[in-house]
């Protein structure tokens, strides 16, 4: 059986055993809108309004603002996808740019901090989901983890299996979220046209209230950003992208900005029928008042948001993983494509199995919170990676470049939004997370630097090979079993 399988694999090889360019621009666009547009939008986006001090214009400048600096990050990332176009995201640009530790300090927090994300969507779709059936008692706990769990895998084997059809549950759900938001902005223009005096009054003076200060626009700002999070999601897919030097500019260029003009006009929708004093559940206040026949669309909107924003983020974490584990940070078993449909199923099965960890004792994911600076900070040295690859490798094929003072910027704002939680906030939990980074050089200096290796391993990473039928990709290590 093991010599049948391996002459299968040997046969598989032949025919190129590597990721396939099944992702097209459409793809690209729903990927781009699923992972940015999550709960937040729904659930409570007055957090920017509160503390803007009530502001509405400087609230709606700052949900520009934030859109702007998101749509510069994703421009900078729209260069590097399309000059190295490989799997990985901000870890492969960054592992070009800077070397090989920095790289591994991002995979290694990574590794922690993106899956207990994945846990905390899942376990926020399973309230959603299941808290319509228990009204105002809460749903026991062991069945929102159950659930959890349950979306989780499901999700992780549909994206080890099918790129397709991963892409294609992506495409719904994002059409299906966009559809609500229509719906919640129409409303809006629609009460606005009526000319409803206690709407158009809110506008008509919107930057008459006190002006919020330094440190209040920044934490509005922190607010804003938060929202638009996911933008750098497509370099992840890079490798999977059919005609990546077009398709790659070109969906950053139609998807961040269509985020920014729905996510204006959802806050304007909000603010023509919530007053400023109702911070929480926003969007189900909203349809209450507006639409409250079918007031119910708006909690089942913020499940259907939830549910694929998770899709994506299984979708690019599998990518990460799959790109660590053929630059040899993480076992080489992990960089394996399945024989049968070349998608990286160990990688979604590491990834999805280290996801459901955190979900058993949900109190871990709360740890994460102290690491929400690493994102900017790997923001940041991805831009730097831009920059230092523009002197360095000047020859380099480039078929989009970003205007270069862009990433100066970039990498100024990023380190701002590193430093200014820690220096406003400090707190003993934020050492505790610079530390855990630092730890990756106990692991980093023996097994790559070194390259500290166990035979044992060759022999484990054999069986499991046969086991779920996997073959090493092209261009990567060679195959143990044989």
């Amino acid at each position: 059986m093991e010599e049948e399988f391996l002459f299968y694999v040997k046969r598989k090889e032949k025919d190129k055993m590597q990721l396939k360019r099944s992702i097209g621009y459409f793809d690209g666009v729903s990927f781009i809108i699923g992972s940015i547009v999550g709960a937040g939008i729904f659930v409570s986006p007055m957090g920017v309004l509160k503390h803007s001090l009530l502001n509405i214009g400087v609230a709606l400048t700052i949900w520009t603002a934030s859109g702007l600096v998101s749509l510069m990050g994703s421009l900078c990332y729209a260069e590097l996808g399309t000059a190295l176009p490989f799997s990985g995201g901000e870890y492969s640009h960054i592992k070009r740019g800077l070397g090989s530790l920095p790289a591994f300090m991002f995979i290694w927090t990574s590794t922690f901090t993106k899956p207990a994300s994945n846990a905390a969507r899942a376990l926020l779709f399973a309230e959603y989901a299941t808290q319509p059936f228990y009204g105002i008692c809460p749903a026991p706990e062991v069945l929102k983890k159950c659930l959890a769990l349950a979306v989780l895998w499901s999700l992780g084997i549909l994206n080890g299996r099918s790129v397709k059809m991963a892409a294609w549950v992506q495409t719904v759900f994002t059409l299906l979220k966009m559809i609500a938001l229509s719906v919640i902005a129409i409303g809006g223009i629609v009460l606005l046209i009526g000319g409803r005096k206690e709407s158009l009054a809110r506008f008509e003076d919107a930057f008459g209230s006190e002006i919020p200060n330094a440190s209040q626009v920044a934490e509005a700002f922190f607010q804003g950003l938060y929202a638009y999070g996911g933008w750098w999601s497509l370099n992840y897919m890079a490798e999977e992208m059919k005609n990546p030097s077009r398709n790659i500019p070109l969906t950053v260029m139609t998807a961040v900005p269509a985020v920014i003009v729905f996510y204006l006009l959802v806050n304007i929708s909000y603010l023509t029928s919530v007053s400023n004093s109702e911070h929480v559940a926003v969007a189900v206040t909203w349809a209450d008042r507006v639409i409250p026949s079918v007031a119910w669309i708006i909690p089942l909107s913020v499940a259907v948001s939830i549910f694929g924003a998770l899709n994506s983020s299984m979708f690019t974490l599998g990518r990460l993983s799959y790109a660590g584990s053929q630059s040899g940070h993480l076992p080489g078993l992990i960089s394996m494509l399945n024989v049968h449909s070349c998608t990286p199923a160990p990688a979604m099965i590491f990834s999805t199995t280290i996801a459901s960890i955190f979900i058993i004792p949900s109190d871990l994911i709360m740890l994460t919170n102290y690491f929400g600076f690493s994102a900017w900070l790997m923001i940041g040295l991805t831009c730097a990676s831009l920059i230092v690859l523009r002197y360095r490798e000047p020859h380099l094929h480039r078929p989009y470049k970003v205007f270069l003072p862009i990433p100066f910027v970039m990498v100024a704002m990023s380190f701002f939004l590193v430093l200014a939680p820690i220096v406003w906030s400090p707190n003993l939990q934020y050492v505790y997370a610079f530390l855990f980074m630092l730890g990756s050089l106990i692991v980093y200096l023996p097994f790559i630097h070194f390259k500290l290796h166990f035979a044992f391993l060759d022999k484990i990473t054999c069986h499991l090979q046969l086991l779920l039928e996997v073959s090493p990709a092209d261009g990567s290590a060679e195959d143990k079993c044989e």
